[in-house]
């Protein structure tokens, strides 16, 4: 019978810093490592070696390289948990003297922050946790149960990504969420962009974190300041707004491109193909050429600015202030036209087609009808009855899948279909394609929770990435 070592780390600094645990578990030939926040049940890890004298090895190395960055050994339960950071924001009745026209409204019941709406759907997420899916016309088509907060939604060409409160990123394009990435598990996600694959990552102490689709760290800044809720990112720059205004990175290694002050603290960012927009907390919302950093015009609101968006080329600009009021300007800086959100501030939006689609401090996921006709007519005091969206009786509703499981298995893959398998390759999992015409040097990238060496899946279709790598497109079953 094997015996079975535990070692248990912790590492605690003051003034906010890192408050996590380490946990290596040794059992014959089998690694377990368990991490996360000091207090929480963490994530796991399992890696299987040939023999139980490489499986000791490989866990003293792993107990060893954190060690030597600052863990101790301690106690599990000794030190408390700290609270993880909610954004703290308050909303003022508008000063608009109108209503905007609001076609529909659902609630979810806890505040929300995430928000994107594509050519099908419209999606919010809230800090329950929850994420749902409605239609344009405002039926609710599936939920979405996380196990933490949703600080944010963000599309990557066909994915959708949610970044939770317990440090990690779920790729929600398919039926069966998972989680694609695993952020250091003592940040504090305030906002994220993914491009080709690549996350990057604005946190509480304004730092951003680079990390690539096999969930590696490539590089991190310090950032110029604190509290950064911003981060956009394309082919030629990744472009951070914090307390002192916005900066850019060079994608491929982190170096500046410039800086560019802000009039206020960066509270949200837009982007569009040359520029970027900084929303601030000093009642702006500025455009920054991505070239350079020049600012190029000033959109000028009554309160601070919690959101922004743009019409597609920056036609038309669009702000939510801290007010209940959301606002609409000309491509020149011209105020178009202020009116009230009708329940709450807009903490997020996106405009598609004409609507103007907010989340707002009450939780809510607000359709605006954003043409020209319906501005007009309620500047005048004429607006649509609101419709309350309701849940169906029946929505179906998905979660992150924990083990390999919990995945539906098949006895062959389906014509169309591509195989993967997961291998082991130095200590680690790497997933790699069996199927024909396909690079089988490349990686995968692959749910860790249900990665199993040895294990195959059927996946519906995968995509290359520019970095060298597949993404997994459609549902992901096992292959008995």
């Amino acid at each position: 019978m094997s015996t079975t070592s535990t070692t248990y780390l912790e590492l605690s600094q003051d003034g906010g810093g890192a408050h996590k645990f380490y946990e290596v578990t040794v059992q014959g030939m089998v690694v377990s490592v368990r991490y996360g926040r000091i207090g929480a049940a963490g994530q796991t890890q399992t890696s299987t070696f040939s023999t139980p004298q490489k499986a000791q090895a490989a866990a003293a190395k792993k107990v060893g390289e954190k060690v030597r960055k600052g863990y101790e050994p301690a106690v599990p339960g000794g030190r408390a948990p700290r609270a993880v950071t909610r954004r703290q924001v308050s909303s003022a009745p508008s000063t608009a003297r109108s209503v905007a026209p609001v076609l529909w409204r659902f609630r979810t019941g806890s505040a929300a922050f995430g928000i994107h709406v594509d050519g099908e759907r419209a999606w919010v997420g809230n800090q329950a946790g929850d994420v749902y899916t409605l239609d344009h016309g405002g039926e609710v088509l599936a939920r979405y149960s996380l196990p933490d907060g949703v600080k944010c939604l963000v599309a990557d060409d066909f994915w959708i990504y949610a970044g939770c409160d317990d440090g990690r990123v779920y790729d929600l394009s398919s039926k069966l969420p998972f989680a694609a990435y695993d952020i250091t598990a003592d940040m504090d996600i305030f906002w994220l962009d993914i491009h080709e694959g690549v996350l990057n990552v604005a946190d509480r102490g304004g730092r951003l974190t680079v990390i690539d689709h096999e969930d590696e760290h490539q590089w991190a800044r310090g950032g110029r300041g604190e509290h950064a809720w911003m981060v956009r990112a394309d082919d030629r720059a990744v472009y951070h707004g914090h307390t002192r205004g916005v900066t850019a990175y060079a994608p491929d290694g982190g170096g500046e491109l410039w800086h560019t002050p802000t009039k206020g603290a960066v509270l949200f960012g837009w982007q569009e193909a040359d520029a970027v927009y900084a929303g601030t907390g000093h009642r702006v919302v500025q455009r920054l050429s991505k070239r350079d950093g020049a600012l190029e015009v000033t959109y000028a609101c009554d309160s601070a600015v919690y959101s922004c968006a743009t019409s597609p080329g920056g036609r038309f600009v669009f702000a939510g202030d801290s007010a209940s009021s959301v606002y609409c300007f000309d491509r020149d800086g011209t105020r178009l036209w202020k009116l009230g959100t009708g329940g709450g501030s807009a903490l997020s939006m996106q405009y598609h087609e004409e609507r103007l689609y907010l989340v707002t401090t009450d939780g809510s996921l607000v359709c605006v009808d954003a043409s020209e006709a319906a501005i007009a007519a309620a500047q005048q005091g004429t607006v649509p009855v609101a419709r309350d969206v309701k849940l169906a009786a029946a929505l179906p509703t998905y979660a992150p899948a924990t083990a390999a499981a919990s995945v539906t298995t098949v006895t062959a893959a389906p014509a169309g279909a591509v195989v993967v398998e997961c291998v082991q390759e130095g200590g680690r999992m790497r997933v790699h394609v069996l199927s024909d015409g396909y690079d089988r040097s490349w990686n995968v990238q692959f749910p860790r929770a249900i990665r199993e060496a040895g294990a195959r899946y059927v996946v519906d279709a995968l995509h290359p990435a520019s970095g060298g790598f597949y993404r997994v497109r459609g549902d992901i079953r096992r292959l008995r």
